[in-house]
Order: structure tokens, then C-alpha cells, then sequence
């Protein structure tokens, strides 16, 4: 069966979950950017689906999916219904790789919001060639980590390269402020990565490697972004970003993908502003040398913050062109991890399947499967903004 001729448009699975359910609630709220989607909620059990869609006043008429990653074949009579996965279901490692390797060998689209680089590496490595051949476009990444940022060096580059004809050699980074709690999947896919490395020490050298997700996995030395930062003609702190490693070799997978457009030498890293003088200090110095995804008050999966939270929070990057006059702007009008996360990956896989008919299958990352289209996309419908800064 062709993709066109499928029962759904999208099934997004992990819908009785946290991020799932608002996912859900933004495709059926917002008629004008999903009009005329076929869209269903998937998960492990209709009763709990069924409660989920009544407390978030869905309509019935939505159709509920069952399938349990640990029921490959429901995964894959799921998989074979619909043109485009989203999927929330993590940590991926641990739940992702039957559904990758399902949507890969029918020819079905995926995005999710993996932040785990060695199980992108393990998928890259395992399906990228069956996804080429069946026409399956996998996305991985496509949330807060990491498209802001993908989108952020691929803006800035594209008004570089049209003022000067040469891409930007290096870019900054800088995260202006970012109001809001970290995701439990967040918390709970760090924990599973470090579970993985006691079993499997190569993983680190995946970890560590800023172009562990491109071929052949070597690039010039990039900034190490792990300690403070003391800027002095702006009197200017600035503190570690703890996004940064999954982020950088996102931009760098991207930078591979679309043939080197940004230099085989170009280099780019992620901080955060912490402040100005003493008080800046302080606060990168305790940025630096605290986790704010371990303890006991991180949210745990399936949890979140509350409506009012999520509207309450926001962020603002600034991207930073050396030897060159452009910077970029991009901003979320919600907290990062919950709010403009689930408006994120629903656009991204309704980017897929109305804006990409020319996208080739393969495993990608944001920037080089659906760039100024998923832009305008995210500025029309999703409260992002991305602009120049005089």
C-alpha cells in the first residue's frame, strides 16, 4: 500500500503520555495549520487513550491506535496505517529502535524528539539504507533539541552566504535566556545513556565526539564549551550549555548532509549568558558545576509542568557570525521543553508530509530535510520567531 492510500496522515504515538497529550491537543486545536489531517493517538492501551482525549476535550471522533513497543508486531500494523510517526515514546534507546526499524522497512516518515546520540548513531549506522530505498524520511531530533539550533546556524549561514558568497567558518551560540523545566524524557534518557555506557564503554567515544553522527566522524578541533567563559569588552559571563553536546553534532550531521554548504572546517559551539560581573561569575561557576537534570525535583516521565507554567516560560538564541557583521535570532513564546516542544514535532511531521514531496528517504536531521520550509511553518503556527538582528 502507497502512502497516499493509508488510513492516517499521522499517528502520534505516546499520546497518553506527558508530551504526547499535548501534542495531541495542539493537532486538535489548531484547524487552520492541520486542516484536513488525518490524525489518530496511539499507545499501549485504548482505555487509557480513550481517558486522555476526553480530559483534553478531543473529539471523539478522533480513532485511538493501540501498540506496545513491546509488541513488534503492533508497532508494525500501527506503522503500516500511516504516512508519518510522531512519536514522544522514550528514551528512545529503550523504546525507539522496533519503530524505527518498522517505519524504515514500510516506507513511513518519523519524527521524535531523541536527544540520545549513540542510539542515533546505532540507527544511522543499522536502517539508513533500507530507508533510502523504501522512501522513508526519519528525523530525529525534533523538538527544543535540536531544532532551534539546527534552524539557527542554517538561517545566519543563508544570510551570510548572501551577503559575502562564503558560508561563516565559525559561529556562536549564545542562549539569551531560556525560562522553564527540563522534560522528564530528557531526565530519564540521560539516566539510560549512563546505564548504557557500564555495558558498553564505546559509547563514549560516540558521546564525546562532536562528529560522531556524520561520515567519516572527523572534523576540526571544536571548542570544549564545558567551563565558564569570561567575555572581557562586554564584561560578559557566560556558563556551559548542558544541550550543547547533542545540539553541536546535530548542526554538524546537518552541516554533513546538505554536502558541506557551511565548510569542511567550520566550527560551532553553544553557552549560555550567565551575567555580568561578580554576580555573572557566580552564576556560571554554579552552572558549571551543577546538573540540572539530576536530583530529586526533576520531573520524571509522564510528568510536567501546568498549563500556566508552560505559557509562563520562553527562550532566546542568539547566533553569532565570526568575521562577519549577521546574527540571528530565534525565540519560543513557551517554556522549552514542554510548550514549544509539542508545537515543534507536530509541525515537523506535518512538514514531512505536505512539504517534502521531493525529500528523498534517509535518516536527517531538521535543517536538511525541511529548512526554510519547517521555518515558516514553526514562525506561522508555532510561536517561534527566526530573524536578523541588525
Amino acid at each position: 500500500m502507497s502512502r497516499s492510500d493509508r488510513e492516517f496522515d499521522l499517528i502520534v504515538f505516546g499520546a497518553s503520555g506527558f508530551t504526547g497529550r499535548l501534542v495531541a491537543e495542539y493537532l486538535a486545536q489548531h484547524r487552520e495549520p492541520t486542516g484536513g489531517l488525518k490524525w489518530a493517538m496511539a499507545g499501549r492501551s485504548l482505555a487509557k487513550l480513550a481517558e486522555v482525549r476526553a480530559e483534553m476535550g478531543i473529539s471523539e471522533s478522533v480513532p485511538l491506535v493501540e501498540a506496545d513497543t513491546a509488541d513488534q508486531a503492533s508497532v508494525e500494523a500501527m506503522v503500516a496505517r500511516t504516512s508519518c510517526v510522531v512519536t514522544t515514546v522514550g528514551p528512545y534507546q529503550l523504546y525507539g529502535s522496533g519503530l524505527v526499524a518498522a517505519c524504515a522497512a514500510a516506507g513511513t516518515h518519523y519524527v521524535d524528539l531523541c536527544g540520545e546520540p549513540g542510539w542515533m548513531h546505532d540507527m544511522i549506522q543499522a536502517h539508513s539504507a533500507q530507508a533510502a530505498q523504501s522512501g522513508a524520511r526519519i528525523v530525529f531530533s525534533c523538538g527544543f533539541d535540536s531544532i532551534p539550533f539546527d534552524l539557527g546556524v542554517y538561517g545566519l549561514q543563508q544570510r551570510v552566504t548572501a551577503a559575502s558568497g562564503a558560508a561563516a567558518s565559525r559561529i556562536r551560540c549564545r542562549v539569551m535566556a531560556m525560562n522553564g523545566e527540563f522534560s522528564g524524557g530528557t531526565a530519564a534518557s540521560l539516566g539510560a545513556t549512563m546505564a548504557a555506557i557500564a555495558t558498553r564503554p564505546d559509547l563514549i567515544n560516540i558521546l564525546t565526539n562532536p562528529f560522531s553522527l556524520t561520515e567519516p566522524g572527523t572534523g576540526p578541533a571544536q571548542p570544549a564549551g564545558d567551563q565558564p567563559e569570561y567575555i572581557a569588552d562586554e564584561d560578559l559571563w557566560l556558563a556551559p550549555f548542558i544541550m550543547a553536546p547533542i545540539n553541536t553534532k546535530n548542526v554538524h550531521r546537518s552541516n554533513f548532509l546538505m554536502g558541506h554548504p557551511y565548510g569542511k572546517e567550520f566550527v560551532y559551539d553553544e553557552m549560555m549568558v550567565a551575567g555580568q560581573g561578580d554576580e555573572g561569575q557566580a552564576v556560571a561557576s554554579f552552572i558549571a558545576t551543577h546538573n540540572p537534570l539530576e536530583g530529586d525535583n526533576v520531573p520524571q516521565p509522564g510528568e510536567g509542568p501546568s498549563k500556566e507554567a508552560r505559557e509562563a516560560g520562553n527562550y532566546d538564541l542568539l547566533f553569532i557570525a565570526e568575521n562577519a557583521s549577521q546574527r540571528y535570532r530565534v525565540t519560543g513564546d513557551m517554556d522549552p521543553g514542554y510548550g514549544s516542544t509539542s508545537k515543534m514535532i507536530a509541525q515537523a511531521g506535518i512538514c514531512l508530509i505536505r512539504d517534502c514531496s521531493d525529500l528523498p528517504g534517509g535518516i536527517y536531521t531538521p535543517a536538511p530535510a525541511m529548512g526554510d520550509k519547517l521555518i515558516a511553518r514553526l514562525s506561522a503556527h508555532a510561536g517561534m520567531s527566526f530573524s536578523e538582528v541588525s
